[in-house]
Parts: structure tokens; C-alpha cells; sequence
């Protein structure tokens, strides 16, 4: 940056000192640009070129409370070392690893079957490893069938399915259901999936379209999510396209090195905790223990203090052996009058 444009900044600056938080605000902002531009002047590393050498090391706690109903019917699973589980000669990325959650209803049968199925489907499908999505799509439709097909189980229960599957720096999680994943960033909750209502807009345009209705927010007043695997009496023959569908939404992201841990739960959980609140917490929790195992049940211990009515269960996954860092706020010359936790949200905006 030339001579004459630190006079001008300067300048600048002093005169916006009077403006209180609206200086301050602007300060930083023209602090953050300059920075950037000294970095591309003097040719320095740029932060997301630092960030193509992060490789995730995975680690995984879990937590299953039955809450105050009669009965358990969540199933969840934690694989940290996915080449092992699975064996070397699967020619998968490494490293690798796989998640999930699946919230049962109407009985134990659906989610425990999909819960002892679904990954082996997506390792064996004919598109594995090469397009991933298609494959996981296709074990979710596959588990769906073989289930109708188990004579000695009951079809009609049903459960969601909330899968996270981790190669190497790319995530991906697919989502049938009312589960969530929400990713820790750096302080920050990034909602990974999205919650299927039947009252969503595109769900209820989808569920109407195929013949479905949603009456006070259940489809066909009877379930209060719009896809799920199992549920096979309200469904029509395999293969037809019905209301209730068994095909997940896919999202997939890269993991840098900002990425902390990943949060996994069922709807008891994000009925009383908002993503940030539980990011929040996990995030404080992990900086005082740096286990995930701990930090699941203190996020089910919360959910219970507030009152929630239903199966809990979540998984936290962490992505290095380091616990997540104190976020420094940087000292200002500058007089402010707003609150250390606006700056932090502030910063958080302005490195985006």
C-alpha cells in the first residue's frame, strides 16, 4: 500500500473516531481490507491456501437418553476409522469416517434395521466411491425396500436418517427426516441439513402434487415429517412415488481448518436448543475437556433441563486432537460502546 494512501486511511480514520460505534465499525473494516491487500502485495500465503493442507482427524462421543417417554426407540452409530471398519481393499479416501442418527417412531424395527444396514449399502453399491451421492441415495431407497421385504419385522414402524459421510477433507450428509447436523465454525453454527415438515413449502408442494395432503402440520395427518424410511402403510407399491419419501437431501462441504466438530441429533434436542445455542456449549465444553463424549451428554443433559419431550440423541464430532482455540478480539484504540459478544459476531461476518 502507497505512502498516499495510508495519509488518506489516516485521515479518514481520525475523523470517524467521533462517530462512536459506526467508527468503529468502518475502522475495522478498512483495518481487515488493507491487511488482505499488504498480504497480495507481498505475495504472503492466503488463508484459504493454508487451509487446502488441513487433513481431519476424527474423533467421536456419543449420548442416547430415553427422556420422559415410555420408550427408546432412537439408533445411532460412530465409525472414526471408516478403512478399518470396512477393510483396506475397499479402495476408499483416506482418512474416512462415517456417522448417524436415525430417530424411530411407531416401534424399534426401522431404525434398528437401518441403523445395522445402510452403510454396508453404500459400500456396496456399483457408483461407490466414485459418486458418492448417488450411491448414498441409492442405499437409503435399497434400505428402504429391503425393510418392506423383512417378513419378521414390523413395517409399519419408520424411522428418519441423518447420515455424515467423511472423506478425507469433503463431508457429506444426507438427510431424511427431522434431524440435524450443524458444523462448529470457529464459534459460528452452519446448519448442514434440512428439517423435512411436511409444512415446508417445496415438501408440502411435493407431498400435494403426488396426491398427499397435510392436515395441521402432518402429512396425511398422520406423521409429522415429510420423508423417512419404513412407515410402509402409507406407502404404495416399491418403486412408486408417493408422499412419504425415503430419498434424502444431500449437502456437501470441505472442511478447513476453522471446521471444530460437527453436531448430530434428533428433533429432541433442536426442539428446545437453538444451532448456535448448542454450538455455543459444545464449543465452551470441549475448551474445558476436549472430550466429545462428555460434551454429547452435557448437550442431552441441557436438552433435559429444558424440558424435552422426547428420545435424545446426539453425537459430536471433532475434526482435530486439539481442543477449539480462545477467539482473540483483537485491542482497539478506538472508543466503542458495543458488547464483546456483537464484535466477535461482527468479525465472524466480516471473514466471510
Amino acid at each position: 500500500m502507497n505512502i498516499n494512501a495510508v495519509k488518506i486511511v489516516t485521515s479518514f480514520v481520525t475523523i470517524l473516531q467521533y462517530f462512536d460505534s459506526l467508527g468503529y465499525l468502518i475502522c475495522m473494516f478498512l483495518s481487515l481490507f488493507f491487511k488482505s491487500a499488504d498480504a497480495e502485495v507481498t505475495g504472503s500465503k492466503s488463508s484459504s491456501e493454508d487451509k487446502t493442507e488441513f487433513v481431519p482427524i476424527f474423533r467421536s462421543g456419543s449420548c442416547a437418553e430415553r427422556g420422559p417417554k415410555q420408550y427408546m426407540e432412537d439408533e445411532h452409530i460412530c465409525i472414526d476409522d471408516l478403512i478399518h471398519h470396512i477393510g483396506s481393499a475397499s479402495n476408499i479416501p483416506f482418512p474416512g469416517a462415517f456417522y448417524g442418527v436415525f430417530d424411530g417412531h411407531g416401534g424399534t424395527d426401522a431404525a434398528l434395521f437401518v441403523r445395522n444396514n445402510l452403510l454396508r449399502l453404500i459400500v456396496e453399491d456399483s457408483q461407490f466411491p466414485t459418486c458418492v451421492g448417488k450411491a448414498i441415495t441409492s442405499a437409503f431407497m435399497k434400505a428402504d425396500y429391503a425393510f418392506a421385504d423383512s417378513s419378521s419385522l414390523d413395517i409399519s414402524s419408520g424411522t428418519t436418517a441423518l447420515t455424515a459421510l467423511v472423506f478425507g477433507r469433503t463431508m457429506l450428509i444426507a438427510n431424511a427426516g427431522d434431524c440435524r447436523a450443524v458444523l462448529g465454525r470457529r464459534g459460528r453454527a452452519i446448519e448442514m441439513s434440512r428439517d423435512q415438515k411436511p409444512n415446508c413449502t417445496s415438501e408440502r408442494l411435493r407431498i400435494e402434487k403426488l396426491g398427499g395432503v397435510v392436515y395441521d402440520g402432518y402429512l396425511n395427518g398422520q406423521l409429522s415429517v415429510s420423508r423417512a424410511l419404513g412407515d410402509w402403510h402409507m406407502k404404495g407399491p416399491k418403486g412408486s412415488a408417493c408422499p412419504l419419501s425415503s430419498e434424502p437431501e444431500l449437502q456437501e462441504t470441505l472442511l478447513t481448518e476453522d471446521d471444530e466438530f460437527l453436531i448430530m441429533g434428533c428433533d429432541g434436542l433442536w426442539d428446545v436448543m437453538s444451532n448456535q445455542c448448542a454450538v455455543t456449549m459444545a464449543r465452551k465444553e470441549l475448551m474445558i475437556h476436549n472430550d466429545p463424549q462428555r460434551c454429547s451428554r452435557e448437550l442431552v443433559r441441557e436438552a433435559l433441563k429444558r424440558n424435552s419431550c422426547d428420545n435424545l440423541t446426539v453425537i459430536v464430532v471433532c475434526f482435530s486432537p486439539d481442543p477449539p482455540p480462545r477467539i482473540e478480539i483483537p485491542p482497539s484504540r478506538v472508543r466503542r460502546s458495543i458488547s464483546a459478544e456483537s464484535l466477535t459476531l461482527l468479525k465472524g461476518v466480516l471473514e466471510c
